[in-house]
């Protein structure tokens, strides 16, 4: 089973990740989750979640894996037992006492080793199967492609690994900064991102930040060393990003396992995947511990991506036109570019813009105004519209 993972922080990040290739979504409840400032998921939202994705055949995963203290622990069981009347596909967990409670009280989860856990080695993947019956490892981000042959060999368990997104600069869950300096917990939901705050020495502004990760290059031999999920991180990111990046990855793997990747679809991807994010990206740790590329040191320049247009609310094939949701600015003459779930790549020019009132106007220049262009391609909701940068004939 090869599976392609997405982060979702709400019902709406959930439905794009899934439509836009996705094979499961990971996601927070509203306690014990480790994104305490994304939206998270009410229990009501999580059956919500559950019931969509099983329509579509899909996962879900629901994390559990803050580092617990006793406050946390009287409502954890009733909790646990909710989930399990969701219907969740499995809960990410990193606390061992969990894992107890769930074995204790022959609960109908199945367990996922959370990354929190800095699984390494063989050995710790054979203590989380033998003692818990955990039926995959979401590995150490900074495992190497050795470690994670090892430990398959040796477990024959699911491995999970991130292969895009934030990295952290202390081991994976073992990062205190944030609760020293501003008292937020990172291993509880708080993290301040300390590590990407810029530090200011004799006029030289300094950084201690990892870049992202981005594993474009490689998802073909983490096939072969036995990664059978492939994980993005971002239950922050918005939807434009969960779309490009799941829909880049989506075209990656799917390459891979036809036999038709060719090296023009990694360039054309990776390009894509470098634009959508606003800080640089490398494969890290896989092929051994990074040097200086994997880090910044000397400061950073992170600018807001612009590229999303618009977001296809309805259209009408009669009249061929789209009704969009704005989300930055664009105006008659602009090439523009749609996408989506079930539609290729598709370029076109913007020569006609309808306000609400149907009145001719010239640039659609307010946040989330609804507008109306005339597009010849059928398209679909949750299609996107966005700026026209890259062919992938620029990139033979």
């Amino acid at each position: 089973m090869i599976e392609l993972l997405a982060p979702a922080g709400d019902i709406d990040k959930l439905k794009f990740a899934l439509l836009y290739g996705a094979d499961a979504v990971y996601i927070g409840g509203q306690n014990y989750s480790l994104r305490a400032n994304a939206k998270n998921f009410s229990i009501n939202a999580i059956k919500e979640a559950c019931a969509f994705a099983h329509s579509i055949g899909k996962k879900v995963y629901v994390t559990v894996n803050i580092v617990l203290h006793n406050e946390d622990v009287p409502n954890l069981l009733s909790y646990l037992k909710e989930l399990s009347t969701c219907n969740v596909d499995a809960v990410i967990v990193s606390d061992v006492g969990v894992m107890n409670l769930i074995k204790e009280n022959n609960l109908p989860l199945e367990i996922h080793v959370s990354t929190q856990a800095s699984i390494t080695n063989d050995k710790a993947g054979l203590f989380y199967k033998n003692n818990f019956n955990a039926k995959r490892l979401v590995l150490a981000r900074e495992t190497s492609k050795e470690d994670i042959k090892r430990i398959k060999d040796a477990t024959n368990l699911d491995l999970e690994c991130f292969v895009h997104g934030a990295m952290c600069t202390a081991i994976s869950g073992r990062c205190v900064l944030s609760n020293e300096l501003t008292l937020r917990d990172a291993n509880r939901g708080g993290c301040a991102q300390i590590c990407r705050w810029e530090f200011i020495k004799d006029g030289n502004t300094y950084s201690i930040s990892s870049k992202d990760l981005n594993m474009i290059p490689y998802i073909k031999e983490m096939i072969e060393v036995g990664v059978n999920s492939f994980k993005v991180e971002g239950r922050m990111r918005g939807i434009y990003y969960i779309a490009v990046v799941i829909n880049a990855y989506r075209h990656i793997i799917d390459g891979i396992k036809n036999n038709t990747l060719t090296e023009q679809d990694k360039k054309y991807y990776l390009a894509i995947l470098n634009r959508v994010a606003n800080r640089d990206s490398t494969p890290q740790f896989f092929k051994g511990v990074p040097g200086k590329e994997g880090e910044y040191f000397l400061g950073r320049q992170e600018e807001s991506n612009q590229d999303f247009l618009g977001l296809v609310l309805d259209y009408d094939k009669e009249t061929k036109l789209a009704t969009i949701e704005e989300r930055n600015l664009f105006s008659i003459g602009d090439k523009v570019s749609f996408f989506g779930p079930n539609l290729e790549e598709y370029t076109t020019t913007i020569n006609e813009i309808f306000d609400e009132d149907d009145n001719h106007i010239t640039t659609a220049n307010k946040p989330k105004m609804i507008v109306k262009v005339r597009v010849d391609a059928p398209l679909s909701r949750y299609d996107m519209m966005h700026i026209k940068v890259f062919d992938k004939k620029d990139f033979i």
